[in-house]
């Protein structure tokens, strides 16, 4: 039978090795939160944060409500549509009215990927014409089995038409993302502009805003909204009540006619 003392120390014995196991989960724990803490975000992080906020389907609704005379209620959908070797996203988007969201009236394919290491961005937003719009209205509506195949859709990949550069927020900002194309645009020969400039924010809970302007020889605005960009915004549950506002309507004069000015069709 032990003695009292033999119990004192054993007991004294499982407290220490009580407080080495406390200790050493809790240095374990630090460890691993601080290891979460610090981890940086890759490129590709940035890239994937950037294709999902552009995803889904949008609508200018509140703007045009807000100001009916500069801005329509448009609705911009977007989806996955291919991924290369490299691991940049084909994204396929387009526009419309709302009432009349089986007919796009702009279709473009979006490829993202992170910037080229050597320039100061974060992000590489292209985007290219598609070979056949006709193949892909409303191809985000679709099922899948109805959509053309990943494969498909990159050898419709056609030339390319802009690229905007992103880059990261600073804190305190609105935005997550913002960026725009380089100084002096790219070619456009729409509406007789020689050239186009595109803006875009990516804003929390996936609301974008874009802003494309046209600008001929000399530097006149020839089209795109002069008062800033659209905004545009996931649907709330509540805008299916608001289906049948005049907002929602197509325009009365040619579309062409109440476009110019204000949103550019087609470059």
């Amino acid at each position: 039978m032990g003695t009292g003392s033999d119990s004192e120390s054993e007991g004294n014995g499982w407290g220490r090795a009580r407080g080495i196991l406390v200790k050493a989960a809790v240095l374990i724990g630090g460890a691993i939160l601080l290891k979460r803490l610090t981890k940086s975000t890759t490129r590709w992080d940035h890239a994937r944060f950037v294709s999902h906020s552009l995803s889904g389907e949008k609508f200018s609704m509140e703007q045009a409500s807000r100001d009916p005379d500069n801005y329509f209620n448009f609705r911009m959908v977007t989806c996955p549509a291919a991924e290369l070797v490299d691991g940049s996203r084909v994204l396929y988007f387009e526009q419309a009215f709302w009432r009349t969201p089986s007919k796009p009236f702009r279709q473009r394919f979006y490829m993202v990927k992170p910037c080229p290491k050597e320039m100061k961005c974060d992000v590489e937003l292209s985007s290219y014409a598609i070979r056949d719009v006709e193949e892909y209205k409303n191809f985000c509506d679709r099922s899948k089995a109805q959509r053309p195949l990943p494969e498909e859709v990159i050898g419709d990949i056609a030339e390319h038409l802009t690229t905007i550069y992103l880059k990261r927020c600073e804190r305190g900002k609105r935005c997550l993302y913002e960026g725009s194309t380089p100084s002096g645009g790219f070619p456009n020969s729409w509406s007789g502009a020689t050239y186009c400039t595109s803006e875009l924010a990516v804003l929390k809970n996936n609301e974008i805003h874009i802003w494309d302007r046209g600008y001929d020889d000399e530097g006149n605005q020839v089209w795109g909204v002069k008062e800033g960009p659209y905004e545009f915004k996931p649907a709330p549950a509540s805008s299916s009540n608001d289906m049948f506002s005049p907002l929602n309507f197509a325009p009365p004069l040619p579309m062409e006619k109440r476009i110019d000015g204000s949103f550019v069709l087609q470059e």
